[in-house]
């Protein structure tokens, strides 16, 4: 339970549900969402028949259900929305991720990826102007020594020279400057190895996978695992050219090409910009697990998977759509962020196409947070179908049905959506049992981790 105290009518609530009959069943519920905070209600039925006897295997509906309804997990990816969703969002990140540094062999990627040249790359957005920090020497331009953890870290030294129209622009640009970049990387790549950009395509390709991260300043950098293969992708071996320090090389003469760049046309009191990547580039290898580096796969996974789910709510802003600016009063904004958002109001009508007003709340970014290459390694989307399929399973040893042929069996089904989340009460019952659901995973995860390194050691 929370230490903080409960309001009468939180408590009031949270007594009935957990004396009411049926508790133990929403609690099962509630547990088999992974503690969601904002789960999905259906009512409806579900049927299993014998296509040949036409007999009912099973019959279930959400009738006898606490509250007649069947819960299910929202699978928010925003750790601000529900943590226990994105939490399962992150772990799968970690894997499509690890899978492509490490190899898979559920998923047919070869460990043989290993040797393949492989770096994390850090790209960073330019400077709209100084603004308060930890330097190096601890000092920052304003005189200050600044805590880590202090308010003023990111803000603008001087809010009335900031350029917050050019940082919410670059923000909802950067999608493309990512596109022109991988562009231009491919180009940079052919020129090193003597080939044209059609030669490369049957000699290697170029798979990455990234995630965006907000900065406290506001402004969009990617964090990109980037790596080389032959031409069919991790199956195949990259050729004898294709090294780590030719692709790192490579990776800094296209974030600075002129030709990775995206230009905005001026508007009014607007002038025309053009966008490159900022002057702090970070190219490092990636290591096998227990060299010693910091940069294994493990952490570069890790790392990917953390920002996986969050969005720029650690700027200040709101995690959703923005309906009037009155909205970040009461959520007590702050002004630098509030400034962003702003900018986004002002600019949404001089560039209509760009939908800045929109993505405000996102400060001007409106591209994937998480993204891929094709041949990378596995998708989301399969990962969690081999959740899917697990939980099936599950149900069919339960019922009874694990040794009937799938096709000789009829299902029949009719469900409804009949709204979402907690009342106050469950909501506090549901952070409970989310957290034990959490310490559990932790402990377990602490004696894989032991496991592992005593096998290690032996």
């Amino acid at each position: 339970m929370p230490e903080t105290l409960l309001d009468p009518t939180t408590l009031g609530d949270l007594l009935r549900v957990a004396s009411a009959v049926d508790y133990h069943r929403w609690e099962e519920q509630i547990r088999r969402t992974g503690g969601c905070a904002d789960p999905i209600h259906l009512t409806g039925w579900v049927v299993h028949k014998d296509k040949t006897t036409g007999a009912t295997l099973h019959h279930y509906s959400t009738e006898d259900e606490p509250g007649g309804r069947l819960r299910l997990a929202c699978g928010n990816r925003r750790a601000s929305r529900c943590p226990s969703c994105a939490w399962t969002y992150a772990g799968d990140t970690y894997h499509l991720i690890r899978a492509g540094l490490a190899g898979d062999d559920r998923r047919d990627i070869p460990s043989t990826v290993r040797d393949h040249p492989r770096v994390f790359a850090t790209l960073t957005a330019p400077s709209f102007g100084p603004v308060h920090n930890r330097p190096d020497h601890g000092v920052c331009r304003c005189g200050t020594r600044h805590a880590s953890d202090a308010p003023e870290l990111g803000t603008a030294l001087d809010p009335d020279t900031y350029d917050y129209a050019g940082a919410v622009l670059f923000n909802n640009h950067a999608g493309q400057l990512w596109q022109r970049f991988t562009n231009r990387l491919r180009r940079e790549i052919a020129a090193r190895a003597g080939l044209t950009q059609r030669e490369l395509k049957e000699r290697a390709r170029l798979s990455y996978g990234k995630v965006a991260e907000f900065q406290k300043r506001g402004a969009l950098h990617f964090h990109a695992v980037i790596r080389l293969d032959g031409p069919d992708g991790p199956d195949t071996p990259p050729p004898a050219w294709a090294t780590v320090d030719m692709l790192a090389d490579a990776i800094r003469a296209a974030a600075a090409h002129s030709y990775t760049s995206v230009s905005v046309p001026a508007a009014e009191d607007q002038p025309t910009r053009t966008f490159r990547w900022g002057a702090q580039l970070d190219v490092r290898p990636v290591k096998a697990f227990g060299d010693g580096s910091d940069i294994t796969e493990q952490a570069v996974a890790s790392y990917v998977a953390k920002y996986a789910t969050k969005a720029a709510e650690s700027t200040g802003t709101l995690d959703h759509r923005i309906g009037e600016l009155s909205e970040l009063d009461r959520h007590q904004v702050p002004h630098h962020t509030r400034r962003l958002i702003e900018a986004c109001k002002t600019l949404d009508p001089l560039y209509p196409e760009r939908r800045l007003w929109a993505w405000a709340h996102m400060l001007g970014f409106r591209g994937h947070f998480s993204s891929k290459s094709r041949r990378y390694s596995t998708t989301l989307g399969e990962l969690r179908q081999a959740r899917a399929d697990y939980r099936a399973a599950q149900e069919h040893a339960a019922l009874g049905l694990e040794d009937t042929e799938p096709d000789t069996v009829l299902v029949l089904a009719d469900w409804q959506y009949a709204g979402h989340g907690h009342t106050p009460g469950e909501s506090v019952l549901a952070a409970t049992i989310a957290r034990d659901l959490q310490l559990n995973r932790e402990t377990a995860r602490e004696a894989l981790r032991d496991q592992l390194a005593d096998e290690r050691e032996c």
